[in-house]
């Protein structure tokens, strides 16, 4: 856990924040700021500050969020209607927590 991260402390269920999945590797929560009607962030509970610090041994975990992001959406219903996955990359590209994270936006449509 990296110390005043709030997505760390949210993965270690130290806030009140509903989950609405986990397993030992990540957690799904519903953003504080939507932009689209449905909108979860997928957060490895492991601190990895951005895209640009993965390496070759964390392509399992990033495989295993794009995965859990595809059943939250069977899992709010907008598999068939459509979304999106977003990584936000450094400030420049609209990161602003710095925990990597995956975004899934969608529910425009139902």
């Amino acid at each position: 856990m990296e110390t005043g991260c709030i997505f760390c402390s949210i993965a270690q269920e130290k806030t009140a924040t509903e989950l609405l999945y986990k397993n030992q590797n990540l957690v799904v929560f519903k953003d504080i700021k939507p932009h689209a009607p449905v909108h979860l962030l997928i957060v490895p509970k492991q601190h990895i500050r951005s895209i640009n610090d993965l390496t070759a041994a964390d392509l399992p975990l990033v495989s295993e969020l794009i995965v859990a992001a595809k059943n939250m959406a069977i899992e709010v219903g907008v598999k068939e209607t459509g979304y999106k996955l977003l990584f936000n990359v450094e400030r420049g590209g609209g990161q602003m927590v710095f925990h990597l994270h995956l975004h899934l936006i969608g529910g425009w449509i139902r």
